[in-house]
């Protein structure tokens, strides 16, 4: 069976290495993007199972990345997490209007991510 893909965006090299530190003993293959372009580019090419977007980014911004995902067929159905550090209500629900699956607000655990990874991973499958 082929290991389960997840792109991770973020412009935050940081960020993005605290993401690979947390799902890295779990076995998925872990993809990067920088921005909302690259994400576009790497969801067509790698197609992950699983996409973890940030909302604040240049170029392209979370909430654009998310509506551009949901408009290709080959995309429209990957479940997207939008992980920020903006968890006011208007942007919680800018981010499910986008067409996120779920949100998350940073700082988060690892308990809290793997925990989301499992189960929109598991929901993916049985849809």
């Amino acid at each position: 069976m082929a290991r389960k893909k997840i792109l991770l965006v973020d412009d935050s090299s940081t960020v993005l290495l605290l993401h690979r530190m947390m799902l890295a003993h779990c076995g998925y293959e872990l993809l990067t993007a920088r921005d909302g372009q690259e994400a576009l580019d790497k969801a067509s090419t790698e197609r992950p199972d699983l996409i973890f977007l940030d909302v604040l980014m240049p170029r392209m911004d979370g909430f654009q990345t998310c509506r551009a995902l949901r408009a290709r067929p080959d995309t429209k159905n990957v479940p997207i997490i939008l992980v920020t550090t903006r968890g006011e209500p208007h942007y919680v629900r800018q981010g499910f209007e986008s067409g996120c699956t779920d949100y998350i607000t940073k700082p988060f655990d690892g308990e809290e991510l793997l925990a989301k990874v499992r189960s929109h991973l598991e929901e993916a499958r049985s849809a």
